[in-house]
């Protein structure tokens, strides 16, 4: 199969893929693969069926680099690279995301390197999202973020936005959380009109998360609706499962246990599927605290304790921290004493590695939803603190700069 073919065989998968016909697509892709000697072709039929795989959550079949290596081409090896981040940030292999990161970033200089540069930053805010370093996190993503405006890129801006909505969720600033995956909302209703419904869907969910975090249950309902239909349309597992979870938290914020237990069980059986683990962790929290809801602690201490078990595993110390603060509660109603100030001594560890609290006034941040203010050495604080003490340096840097032996 000579250079034409090929190209035409990568635009009819294209052409199969973008009208839903996923598995056709993959049997054209995958029949180039082995009849093509063009060796960029084969590059590029490479690329699509990592963007397909990481859709169907099949994230191990994104671990592709030999063609790479066989061009010989910095520009390839780059893109290669930084398939193999995503695919380890999809599998909460976070330590490897950033090594391949770091890779990416110290390649020479390419043709690749402004377009692709912003999605390196990117990947890497969303593994050290998930290993709950927040200051590094917000960092990444505020680069990548300067790479779309500096390249008009709206497509990645889009997805900054979304991670940069899914950040301040966890940290508890819901105003940010909203305001984020609805500026998403808006690049794709502005810009989207030749981009994957994918876009719309993702910026759907994370408005669900923010809302349901903000008690508006009907918008979140709606919004993971709408989010969840053009997933099921795509063959999209990984965003399905993120849908189930929403329902389900929604459900138990809504006090409909019935209906959410089933919810947690679908959204658990495909993040075990597609071997998204933090998912998992997300799953078996929601499951733990129906039960202490239904006052059976007994059953809410064996789902902590395998979440724990997966937290510990993916290295989320943002997870850890939330299971101890929830296992405090039942060991006290229990009388658990020994147990409770375990709990307590390891919350407070979290507290301290993730560095969850405001350096002016001391008090911890993602105990309630406040709004929050990050400096430009991204470290975040409580708006009113900054605003009350008139701070224009960071204190969290000026007391790192005293410790013994800072140069």
């Amino acid at each position: 199969m000579g250079q034409d073919q090929t190209k035409q065989q990568i635009e009819k998968g294209l052409q199969l893929y973008q009208s839903n016909q996923t598995e056709k697509a993959l049997q054209v892709w995958m029949k180039v693969l082995e009849k093509s000697s063009d060796l960029v072709g084969r590059f590029r039929v490479l690329g699509c069926l990592v963007t397909a795989h990481s859709e169907m959550g099949r994230y191990k079949e994104m671990l592709k680099i030999d063609t790479a290596r066989e061009l010989e081409d910095a520009d390839f090896l780059l893109e290669s690279y930084l398939n193999l981040a995503r695919s380890n940030e999809k599998l909460c292999e976070f330590h490897k995301t950033i090594s391949y990161c770091k890779t990416c970033l110290g390649l020479p200089g390419t043709r690749a390197a402004a377009q692709l540069g912003g999605q390196v930053s990117l990947s890497m805010g969303n593994a050290f999202l998930g290993l709950s370093l927040f200051q590094k996190a917000l960092e990444s993503f505020e680069k990548a973020l300067r790479y779309a405006h500096n390249n008009d890129d709206t497509m990645l801006e889009c997805r900054v936005c979304c991670s940069l909505g899914s950040f301040y969720a966890q940290v508890k600033d819901y105003e940010k959380a909203l305001f984020f995956p609805c500026k998403a909302a808006e690049l794709v209703n502005d810009y989207g009109k030749g981009w994957s419904l994918k876009y719309r869907a993702m910026s759907q969910y994370h408005m669900a998360v923010a809302y349901r975090l903000l008690g508006h249950l009907g918008n979140a309902m709606e919004c993971c609706e709408e989010s969840m239909k053009i997933a099921l349309q795509h063959g999209d597992r990984p965003l399905q499962a993120l849908c189930l979870l929403c329902f389900a938290d929604i459900h138990r914020s809504r006090g409909d246990l019935e209906t959410a237990f089933p919810r947690y069980d679908s959204a658990m059986s495909i993040m075990t599927e597609i071997g998204n683990r933090l998912g998992q962790v997300q799953v078996l929290l929601g499951v733990a605290k129906c039960w202490v809801a239904r006052k059976a602690l007994d059953k809410a201490l064996d789902a902590i304790e395998r979440a724990q078990d997966l937290a510990e595993e993916v290295g989320n110390k943002l997870s850890q921290l939330k299971l101890h603060c929830l296992s405090e509660g039942i060991c006290r109603s229990k009388g658990l004493q020994r147990e409770l100030r375990a709990h307590v001594v390891r919350f407070h560890e979290c507290v301290e590695e993730t560095e969850l609290y405001c350096g002016l006034c001391g008090e911890s941040i993602g105990e309630k939803n406040s709004r929050l203010q990050a400096l430009p050495c991204s470290h975040i604080f409580h708006l009113r603190c900054l605003q009350n003490n008139g701070t224009r340096s960071c204190p969290n840097c000026r007391r790192s700069s005293m410790k013994p032996g800072f140069v």
